[in-house]
């Protein structure tokens, strides 16, 4: 198959997008903004001019671009789990909870290659892809397109045509992928895998559903955030929605990556989570194709609740929400003056509207990873 209006560029095309990115006006600002100095910027378009390859750009450029300007100025620190059970040299299929339109993915290849495996291809939307240089500026880092909101005839070639690239790229390239387990981000904290996801990855499938699903080699991956990325912007849109019937927009969007790159968010955990194989087997039983279908998706998301990090807040939170103190020995007071801090933020930036729900969504969202993760029965 044709793939060459989703792939990411080659390492043929590198340079050549390289340069077209260097003299757009738009990423020139971007870049000034990161650098803040005329100097400095010159000598980083200098360098970037000479870039022949994706490894190159990403290790070059990216990988400490994201450990000094997201990682050290707005984390208290990333750490990660389970990626040590993993063959460094295989390729998988990492389907995560999706908190952030940028940090997920970027945070993720910062991890894998820290831990010495190769950056994963990385899914993103058509509909984040607004301007000329954010098209070139993903391309060039191993992203493919997934597309979106398309007539239906049209929507089932693209799927297949995506199923096939995701498919070819662990089988038979040894690239491991990441998608998030839903389209667009989460908004309240409850996690849920989308059961058109897994339809889409069955349309390449030549096997039985046990065999084409085993080898995808799906890894169910928990990303935990203490602090929101972009929380308050989630609570007004769902505010909005609720009040105003809000429509989001491009601009929405934009705001969305800017926020997520550069506010606070704490300490951030990934943990990974064991290829699905031998479960697949069970699911394979269910007589009806949707039955199987809906039993993975409900494994992934037990996965990803069972595994994600719960922080003081997440626990305050369900503790507000349910009205109890039943997790009161996980939360200090330092914690509940800055969540207390929080909800006053997230008043007055929105400004307008009624403060009690706006502060009823914001518990919400910090609550739900808890509540899931007590329907697994097993954390602790």
């Amino acid at each position: 198959m044709n793939f060459d209006d989703i792939r990411p560029y080659v390492d043929q095309e590198v340079n050549h997008y390289v340069n077209v990115l260097l003299k757009d006006e738009i990423f020139q600002q971007v870049l000034m903004f990161i650098f803040q100095d005329e100097e400095k910027l010159a000598s980083v378009k200098q360098m970037l001019s000479g870039i022949q390859t994706t490894e190159q750009l990403q290790m070059g450029f990216m990988y400490p671009l994201v450990k000094e300007w997201i990682i050290d100025r707005t984390t208290s620190g990333v750490s990660w789990s389970g990626l040590d059970k993993l063959d460094k040299n295989g390729s998988y299929l990492f389907i995560s909870n999706h908190r952030d339109i940028i940090l997920d993915s970027a945070i993720l290849n910062y991890i894998i290659v820290t831990a010495g495996m190769n950056t994963t291809e990385v899914a993103i939307g058509n509909n984040l892809l607004i301007y000329d240089w954010i098209v070139h500026a993903v391309k060039l880092n191993r992203a493919f397109v997934v597309k979106r909101n398309l007539p239906a005839r049209e929507l089932l070639l693209a799927s297949k045509t995506l199923s096939q690239y995701i498919r070819e790229a662990i089988t038979k390239r040894n690239r491991s992928v990441w998608i998030a387990q839903r389209e667009g981000r989460t908004k309240n904290g409850f996690d849920q895998t989308q059961q058109a996801l897994l339809k889409m990855f069955n349309l390449s499938n030549e096997n039985g559903f046990t065999e084409g699903f085993r080898e995808l080699k799906i890894v169910p991956l928990s990303i935990s955030y203490e602090r929101e990325p972009c929380g308050i912007s989630k609570v007004e849109e769902i505010y909005k929605r609720e009040s105003e019937g809000f429509e989001k927009t491009q601009e929405d969007d934009l705001k969305s990556m800017a926020f997520g790159l550069t506010r606070p968010k704490g300490r951030v955990h990934f943990t990974f989570g064991k290829p699905i194989d031998a479960p697949l087997n069970d699911f394979a039983l269910e007589e009806n194709p949707n039955e199987r279908i809906q039993k993975l998706a409900e494994y992934i998301d037990e996965r990803i609740y069972h595994n994600y990090k719960l922080w003081p807040n997440n626990y305050l939170a369900a503790d507000i929400k349910a009205n109890t103190n039943l997790h009161s020995d996980k939360i200090n007071q330092a914690t509940r003056e800055k969540f207390d801090e929080l909800l006053g933020d997230l008043v007055k930036t929105i400004g307008s509207g009624d403060p009690k729900r706006q502060q009823e969504l914001f518990v919400e969202m910090y609550a739900n990873p808890v509540l899931n993760a007590e329907k697994t029965k097993q954390y602790k």
